[in-house]
């Protein structure tokens, strides 16, 4: 059976992450999309549109020396705009290492993502992580 249009974006933006392929992340998301993080640090937010969302993921990328790693664990799709995608992120930043598990919550539309929801189990971990 083929994996649905939805999931296979989801897995190519997962991979581009991975990789630091700031170019193919900009292919999968709309111009204006929106990624929200939850929390109360200083990369928590609203980031709107694809120039705020790179400078995020570049400025986790710095933080963390390059070393945060994210485990694609699954993906679900609704068929009608929406998937998740649950993963494990992992990393290390002065001293501190945060290993937690997450969903991302993406909106779909045409073949691009319009915007993302972060979830994670633990805010105040996360919290102390990137503060």
């Amino acid at each position: 059976m083929a994996e649905h249009p939805h999931a296979q974006i989801l897995r190519k933006g997962f991979e581009a992450f991975s990789r630091g392929d700031l170019d193919a992340l900009r292919e999968v998301m709309t111009s204006d999309c929106t990624h929200h993080v939850p929390g109360s640090h200083p990369l928590s937010g609203d980031f709107k549109g694809q120039d705020a969302i790179i400078d995020m993921y570049r400025r986790m990328n710095e933080e963390t020396g390059g070393n945060m790693r994210v485990d694609l664990r699954g993906v679900a799709v609704d068929g009608r705009g929406h998937a998740v995608g649950m993963a494990l992120f992992a990393a290390d930043r002065r001293g501190k290492h945060i290993e937690d598990e997450g969903a991302l919550v993406f909106r779909i539309v045409g073949d691009r993502i319009s915007d993302i929801d972060e979830c994670v189990a633990d805010i105040e971990a996360n919290n102390d992580f990137w503060s």
